[in-house]
């Protein structure tokens, strides 16, 4: 066979692969939030009223702190590529801490702005309860993880 003929059907088949890891994430991801969503609405007991306000600011809240983590991680990746943090010079690294304790502020206030809208939405009692039982569902989550491993 011609190897001229044969690359973009094998580009065409990598394509497709890269599509469904891709679409394989997102299915993961939204079947973790429904699963968060179960454990926080079991754990919170929250009524009606304060669900109907609740809920709406928690999306928000979530969606953009997993926006920001994974603009750090992805940062972060990226500069550990190719050995790239041996590689890095000392204002580099500084300029590059600097950045990662910018985006640790960014998340630090975008918490406690979150803590102060929920504030007139449910008790504090609530507010205690709903960081717990964030990280009682991530220790969860991230059990299973290890009890199962990574599929290859």
């Amino acid at each position: 066979m011609n190897i001229k003929k044969f690359l973009p059907v094998l580009f065409l088949l990598l394509s497709f692969n890269f599509y469904a890891q891709g679409e394989r994430m997102k299915e993961k991801k939204e079947q973790i939030k429904a699963l968060k969503v179960a454990f926080l609405t079991t754990e919170l007991d929250l009524t009606t009223s304060e669900a109907e306000k609740f809920w709406p600011l928690y999306n928000t809240f979530d969606d953009k702190q997993f926006e920001l983590r994974h603009q750090k991680m992805k940062t972060l990746m990226k500069r550990m590529d190719d050995g790239g943090l041996d590689k890095m010079t000392e204002k580099e690294a500084s300029a590059f801490l600097a950045q990662m304790e910018s985006n640790d502020e960014e998340l630090f206030l975008l918490r406690k702005k979150f803590t102060a809208n929920l504030k007139g939405v449910i008790p504090a009692t609530k507010i205690i309860k709903l960081r717990k039982s964030e990280e009682d569902f991530n220790r969860k989550l991230l059990q299973q993880y290890r009890d199962k491993g990574p599929r290859r």
